[in-house]
């Protein structure tokens, strides 16, 4: 099986409010070289939900998994982005696709506030 984590972000008009999100998946596929990782936006800018999904299949993704990079579960996290990756992957009904929960309230992230506050 080969797995694809595919990481999305709001996205902006701004190219430079987009780059954290590249930053990102150039960590995570150091960190996990034997994922496919690729970085897509919502809505705003490219690559979009669709583009990041065509990526994953290209490279004989068997799996998807969409991680919302996103705080808070708010609509964009738990309906919009769902929809859309629900509306990519309906040309691959053959992959098996997960959408986690965006990062809310975790103990790590809190863990790395209070660590890169210095209290």
């Amino acid at each position: 099986m080969t797995t694809a984590l595919l990481i999305i972000d709001h996205g902006s008009r701004l190219k430079a409010a987009n780059h954290m999100l590249f930053d990102v998946v150039k960590a995570m596929r150091s960190h996990r070289p034997d994922l496919l990782v690729y970085g897509s936006h919502m809505e705003l800018a490219v690559p979009t939900i669709a583009d990041g999904v065509a990526w994953c299949m290209t490279r004989g993704a068997t799996r998807i998994i969409a991680h919302p990079y996103m705080l808070s579960p708010g609509r964009h996290a738990t309906r919009d982005i769902p929809q859309l990756v629900a509306d990519a992957m309906a040309a691959y009904p053959q992959v098996a696709y997960t959408v986690t929960d965006p990062l809310g309230v975790d103990d790590h992230l809190l863990k790395l506030i209070v660590k890169r506050a210095k209290v």
